[in-house]
């Protein structure tokens, strides 16, 4: 029997294309919405894996300096200071059923935030969202990101701890590349929140490096209730 849901935070519960996407506006026009998002995936994988050890937080400089590059912004090269797409995160928005559905389920099973973001940015989007979670795992706790097996070894550790096993975990992620293809080989119960349903492409994430069948698979977390 499930009884702890580990979320992935970014893309999952927090609209994470809608906050680049009003970032990069507030640079400069934006032609073309999805070469924008498709433009940061491939960045984005090239930066987990140059630095798998740094917070995906703290990787928004370097994917920023470069999108600036790409796609011809200055604007979005922060220099020596934090670049405008990390100091944008805390204000990146839940998506609309996020919070409810959080509320929800936070009366039937212990939540659990699984995220590639460091703390500082978690405790903003906890906040964003409600703040819904019974405990969080960081990059600041494991030191590496996902996906990376040693992150989920970590938080399996740390519920294990508390008396919980594996086969009462479900990982719930929208990703397929970071999340929902290790915690499969890994023997964790996955559920994939299809966020791009309808949508061609896999927007502002990289592509899984294979084709992931997940448990079970929903296009928003009221599915889950």
């Amino acid at each position: 029997m499930i009884k702890v849901l580990t979320f992935d935070v970014v893309g999952t519960l927090i609209d994470f294309e809608s906050g680049i996407l009003q970032c990069v506006r507030s640079v400069g026009d934006v032609p073309d919405d999805e070469a924008v998002l498709s433009a940061f995936a491939a960045e984005e994988d090239v930066q987990q894996r140059s630095t798998p050890e740094m917070p995906f937080t703290a990787m928004l400089d370097p994917i920023s300096t470069r999108l600036a590059r790409a796609l011809d912004m200055p604007g979005l090269d922060g220099g020596d200071g934090p670049s405008p797409l990390r100091r944008s995160i805390g204000s990146w928005p839940a998506f609309p059923d996020a919070v409810e559905a959080l509320a929800a389920l936070g009366e039937r099973y212990r939540l659990v935030a699984a995220t590639n973001a460091d703390r500082f940015a978690l405790d903003a989007m906890a906040a964003t969202l409600g703040n819904p979670f019974d405990d969080g795992v960081t990059v600041d706790d494991v030191r590496v990101n996902k996906p990376d097996p040693q992150f989920f070894a970590y938080v399996l550790g740390r519920l294990s701890a508390s008396g919980i096993a594996r086969e009462e975990v479900l990982h719930v992620a929208q990703s397929r590349y970071h999340d929902i293809a290790t915690a499969q080989r890994l023997g964790i119960a996955t559920c994939w929140v299809e966020r791009r349903h309808g949508s061609t492409g896999t927007g502002a994430t990289p592509v899984a490096p294979s084709e992931v069948v997940p448990d079970r698979r929903v296009t928003g977390l009221i599915e889950l209730l």
